[in-house]
């Protein structure tokens, strides 16, 4: 049939398929023009972003703090630190107050795009320019909020408890790693699945007794062991680690080596508090004697990660940012809790979590083991690592048997 048509007929056939798609064209262009024309104003609240900080401010102080987790006394000195210390002020049509605000909320709201967008009646695209803003402002911030402890004085918590003091007063802090959720492009996702097979990104820190991080690295990827994270810091000049001087230590876990400037508790014997707490016979023994008061006084740096996972859950459900940004995240974070630490000392997560022998949610990736990791330990092989790790483990016993001693 179609073989028999004329030209006439071909020409026909073809001005009617032209004059179809021109028509749907035509139609498809006036109902875009038709949509842009009639387009709902989606952020109409009668309340403002602008007005939602205000009422926030100036009500209620608890409804402040289940916001954004900090009082308006601490917020205002934030900001106040925040104009002094970084280039970060005004934009055209946001106070610095709201944008800081909007940055704590979220992280301390696990909060998407879309909810921040629907709270502070501002657009997605303003949201997340104002997030990254705040987040490398507050993250600058690190040196001057994260700073190495006072490796002459003698902390306070050591110093007045006859638990720890003269046996621990060359102490100078707790060392451990903690998972915290991540996004991680598909390529390389199975180098951040940690021992739950859960995406993770690995973070090493150092705290003082008093709840103050003094040293943090993130980004690590979640497969990464604790101690290989450490070492890699150890050798790598430009870390800036605080390496602590000679006869000083901090405490470590039974995932690291017992090694100069490293005090690990004895293998195969009872460790965590939890542990010691469940034993009908209580303390049997120099070495659980010694392993129970070190984890008392290593579970600082536990209640340090409880406190900043409590304040920021964003660190448990991490939303789909970059890698570059995941890791700012995590910086800032630091740096709020050290900076609320400083200035609120009545702050009620501080004083849920700093008590003695409070013993925060574990961490389900954590890696404390009984073994190091071989990466960890195939470096100390050497006769001087063997050397250094013989006077390790002798001071260690000498500290055992003078706590037993006198315990007894």
């Amino acid at each position: 049939m179609c073989a028999s048509r004329t030209p006439a007929e071909w020409d026909e056939t073809f001005e009617l398929l032209v004059d179809m798609t021109l028509g749907f064209m035509a139609v498809n262009m006036g109902q875009r023009y038709l949509n842009r024309i009639e387009r709902l104003p989606m952020h109409t609240s009668i309340r403002t972003g602008h007005q939602y900080m205000l009422e926030l401010l100036n009500q209620h102080p608890d409804r402040m703090f289940n916001k954004i987790r900090m009082y308006r006394p601490c917020f205002e000195m934030l900001i106040q630190v925040l104009r002094q210390q970084t280039t970060i002020q005004n934009s055209r049509y946001l106070t610095l107050e709201e944008q800081v605000m909007i940055f704590v909320y979220v992280i301390s709201q696990k909060a998407t795009n879309r909810m921040a967008m629907e709270d502070w009646q501002h657009s997605g695209s303003t949201i997340s320019v104002v997030f990254t803003r705040i987040c490398k402002a507050i993250a600058s911030l690190s040196q001057t909020f994260i700073k190495p402890p006072n490796f002459d004085a003698i902390p306070d918590e050591i110093r007045w408890n006859p638990k720890y003091y003269p046996y621990f007063q060359n102490c100078v802090g707790a060392i451990d790693g903690t998972h915290i959720a991540a996004h991680a492009p598909a390529d390389v996702a199975n180098n951040f699945r940690g021992r739950k097979s859960t995406v993770t990104s690995n973070m090493l820190a150092i705290c003082s007794f008093d709840m103050l991080f003094t040293y943090v690295v993130t980004g690590w990827e979640g497969a990464v062991h604790d101690s290989r994270v450490l070492t890699t810091q150890l050798e790598d000049p430009s870390s800036g680690f605080p390496h602590p001087p000679p006869g000083k230590y901090y405490l470590v876990d039974s995932g690291y080596s017992n090694k100069p400037g490293f005090l690990a508790p004895f293998r195969n014997v009872p460790y965590h508090l939890r542990d010691a707490r469940r034993r009908a016979g209580g303390i049997n023994g120099p070495t659980e004697l010694f392993n129970y008061r070190h984890a008392s006084l290593r579970n600082c740096i536990e209640r340090c990660f409880g406190v900043l996972k409590a304040r920021f859950p964003i660190l448990r459900y991490m939303t789909n940012f970059s890698l570059i940004r995941q890791r700012e995240i995590a910086m800032c974070c630091c740096v709020l809790h050290n900076f609320i630490r400083l200035h609120n000392r009545g702050d009620p997560l501080f004083d849920r979590y700093g008590v003695d022998g409070v013993m925060p949610p574990s961490d389900s990736d954590s890696d404390d083991d009984d073994a190091p990791s071989s990466s960890g330990t195939a470096r100390d092989q050497g006769a001087n690592s063997r050397n250094d790790n013989n006077l390790a483990n002798d001071m260690r016993d000498r500290i055992m048997f003078e706590m037993y001693l006198n315990y007894n």
